[in-house]
């Protein structure tokens, strides 16, 4: 039985309600090389046993590899724990929470999500969690726009180049400008900044560390920001903080990230969770949702949604977003994650990934004609410039096993190769690494 049980009378009259007078006639504007005239090659049907054995074979072919892959979605660590408990039903297949009577555990899981990041970031409040990192981005900074009713945005050249995308996307319909704030050796001209920033500007939005894995002087931004009364959005490493001052320290007023490397998967990069952060006076702007904590007329604890400034919830025009969920599941796994590690777990982690990335600079800057694209610092990430075209090192690497980076040349970087290294990688695949690109030299 078909999953829609439409009858021949059915189609008929839908075909005829839409003015044409068979199916093929509907399809006639796709052109006749597009379609599928072949027949399916689908193999003689086998047994349970038989189509196991044959999934796990194929399986066994995606080696993941050594990965030394960054730009946005990184390869860390994921303790055994996160999938044990998320998998269970009561999470899995849990209802959005509207009625709060009946949605007390999920409820009180968003709150503690929430609780956790405001301690990581020492900001005053998160909400519920964005789509992923490049939407809270964007909705950090309508905010920013609504906030202070200025139109103009400087953003950094230093910014990931797809989050950079997004924000172009989010204000293609509206009178905004987005001002580029150029870089210097791949790192944030300040003295630019400093003259292009006025009253006229809404904020100023950030990547720290940036997308080239060098350290910005946020604390100076942070005083051009406050000067002009232009909001500050900063996009951060969530696991830096077990290192870096957190945004709260350096006077952010939204603060934003990417999720992912709190416990999730790559997963071919996706899908991925966002994390807002703002100052308590700009809480009733907040896009999404969030749960806060409250007493029943009994005087018990209990969880509820509360400040949902969204659309299905107010006039649509006092609306401060139309997001109207979280990434509820991959929340909870961040929750986990960071409850699992706790504060000295995250900071192992971070100096782990500081240590080991710093080996492997050293190691190839020693190597003729590589070099740092920048000598600031960096935390996990960093850009060399190489000698030779960064794709005969890349498939050098890949011969290997090795996904060694990302390559900047489509960006206007010639020859740069952009490297992450996270606490998984050990002392013999990075001299692998060192060892590969010695040979291509």
């Amino acid at each position: 039985m078909p999953f829609l049980t439409n009858s021949a009378t059915d189609l008929r009259e839908m075909l005829q309600l839409i003015g044409v007078q068979n199916f093929e006639q509907l399809i006639s504007a796709i052109p006749a090389e597009l379609r599928f005239k072949r027949k399916l090659k689908i193999p003689a049907a086998v047994s349970e046993l038989e189509i196991l054995s044959l999934i796990e074979a194929i399986g066994q072919k995606n080696h993941p590899g050594i990965s030394f892959m960054g730009g946005g979605v990184y390869d860390h660590y994921i303790p055994a724990v996160i999938d044990t408990l998320v998998s269970r039903s009561e999470f899995y297949t849990a209802y959005t929470p509207y009625q709060p009577e009946v949605s007390q555990g999920t409820l009180q899981s968003i709150y503690e999500f929430q609780s956790m990041i405001c301690e990581l970031t020492q900001m005053d409040v998160t909400n519920a969690s964005m789509y992923d990192g490049g939407s809270a981005l964007a909705e950090a900074m309508m905010l920013a726009i609504t906030h202070t009713g200025r139109q103009k945005v400087l953003v950094a050249d230093t910014l990931n180049f797809r989050y950079r995308e997004i924000l172009q996307t989010y204000i293609r319909n509206n009178a905004v400008e987005l001002l580029p704030v150029p870089s210097t050796d791949f790192q944030l001209d300040l003295q630019f900044l400093r003259s292009r920033i006025n009253s006229e500007i809404a904020a100023v939005i950030i990547q720290h560390p940036n997308y080239f894995g060098f350290l910005e002087d946020v604390f100076s931004i942070a005083e051009l920001c406050r000067q002009s009364n232009a909001l500050f959005i900063v996009f951060y490493d969530p696991v830096s903080l077990g290192i870096l001052e957190p945004p709260g320290r350096y006077a952010a007023d939204i603060a934003v990230a990417e999720g992912q490397v709190l416990g999730n998967r790559q997963n071919f990069g996706g899908p991925l969770v966002g994390l807002f952060s703002t100052k308590s006076e700009l809480v009733r702007k907040i896009p999404g949702r969030l749960s806060g904590m409250t007493k029943d007329v009994e005087g018990k604890p209990g969880f509820v949604l509360t400040l949902q400034t969204r659309e299905q919830h107010i006039r649509r025009e006092k609306a401060a977003s139309n997001i109207c969920t979280n990434s509820g599941l991959l929340a909870l796994v961040n929750a986990i994650y960071l409850a699992t590690m706790g504060k000295q777990g995250i900071k192992e982690v971070a100096h782990l990934c500081l240590q080991k990335s710093h080996y492997l600079a050293r190691g190839l800057s020693r190597l003729p004609g590589v070099k740092l694209a920048n000598g600031v610092p960096f935390f996990k990430e960093f850009t060399i410039k190489l000698p030779v075209a960064v794709k005969k090192v890349l498939s050098a690497l890949g011969e290997t096993g090795i996904s060694g980076g990302i390559a900047l040349d489509s960006y206007g970087f010639k020859n740069h190769l952009l490297v992450a290294v996270t606490e998984k990688r050990t002392r013999a695949e990075l001299d692998q690494y060192i060892k590969v690109i010695k040979k291509v030299l």
